[in-house]
């Protein structure tokens, strides 16, 4: 038997979520869940390879991790670079890129050899602090997303912003292909009923609710093409449809995500959801996709 098991516990999900639903997913129970071992307690971004087999990055060492979900066991590992903060990865092919948190992108031009050339792109990207990172294949670019505002000044103060990397060319665009404004995003929550936290202003005793929008991973649905973008310090996804419009907001339990730093796509629709340990065990949580 796999050594995947089913979560026993089943959680009622947090208050005040949203009563609409995602349709194909029930991030409520997982259908599986794995620990996954202490090598890989600061996990920080996962791709798939195979339906056995996931590549992964945490986030202080340079070094690739080759994992298996069948026998939950690191197969291979491979150092490409010095230790750092790494955030994201994505695979085309037989070539993984990863994303470090300053914006710096490693291409690993033959993840199966060990010997493999590795290239590094300083992409420029205005944000000191990025973690999401995805491949775009229907535009042949990578997107880069960047955890908090994009540049300094009042302006970039409530906007998020998702950069392109052209892989043809190997340069950044010089604006961003999705640019949100936090007001919308909590105008969409408060029209769709997406109960976040409050606050109270000292100045005037009025409220304002708490939404965060930090990115900590992001992936384009392969069958839907909408872009799901984690936010670990919300517990919430967002899932956005064409032109970066919000379609839903999921708040997620912390019971069962801790800390949720990378999300992949098998091509079937069949998600996976890896959470940091923090004071807990790292994880790997399987939702299975039932269609749209």
């Amino acid at each position: 038997m796999s050594v995947f098991c089913l979560l026993l516990c089943f959680c009622a999900g947090r208050p005040g979520a949203s009563s609409e639903k995602i349709t194909g997913y029930n991030f409520l129970q997982p259908d599986a869940s794995l620990i996954l071992p202490d090598t890989l307690r600061e996990i920080s971004g996962l791709t798939v390879i195979d339906s056995s087999t996931v590549a992964c990055v945490q986030d202080e060492n340079g070094i690739l991790f080759l994992y298996n979900i069948v026998s939950n066991q690191i197969v291979r590992q491979h150092r490409f670079t010095i230790d750092g903060d790494y955030e994201g990865i994505t695979r085309i092919g037989k070539t993984i890129y990863v994303l470090r948190s300053d914006g710096v992108l490693f291409e690993i031009v033959n993840y199966e050899d060990t010997l493999s050339a590795v290239n590094k792109y300083a992409t420029g990207i205005p944000s000191a602090n990025n973690e999401g990172l995805c491949y775009d294949p229907d535009n042949n670019r990578l997107l880069i997303a960047c955890k908090g505002k994009a540049g300094k000044g009042p302006e970039h103060k409530d906007r998020r912003a998702i950069y392109a990397f052209d892989l043809a060319k190997k340069t950044l665009s010089q604006e961003p292909v999705f640019d949100f404004e936090l007001q919308e995003i909590k105008n969409f929550a408060a029209q769709h009923k997406v109960e976040f936290p409050q606050r109270v202003k000292k100045k005037d005793g009025s409220s304002d609710v708490v939404i965060k929008f930090r990115t900590s991973a992001i992936c384009i649905h392969p069958l839907t093409k909408r872009l799901y973008l984690l936010s670990a310090a919300d517990h919430a996804l967002f899932i956005f449809g064409p032109g970066g419009l919000p379609e839903h907001i999921e708040l997620l339990d912390p019971g069962i995500f801790n800390k949720s730093e990378g999300i992949t796509f098998f091509s079937n629709g069949d998600a996976l959801i890896t959470n940091e340990a923090q004071n807990k065990k790292p994880t790997l949580l399987r939702f299975n996709y039932t269609g749209s």
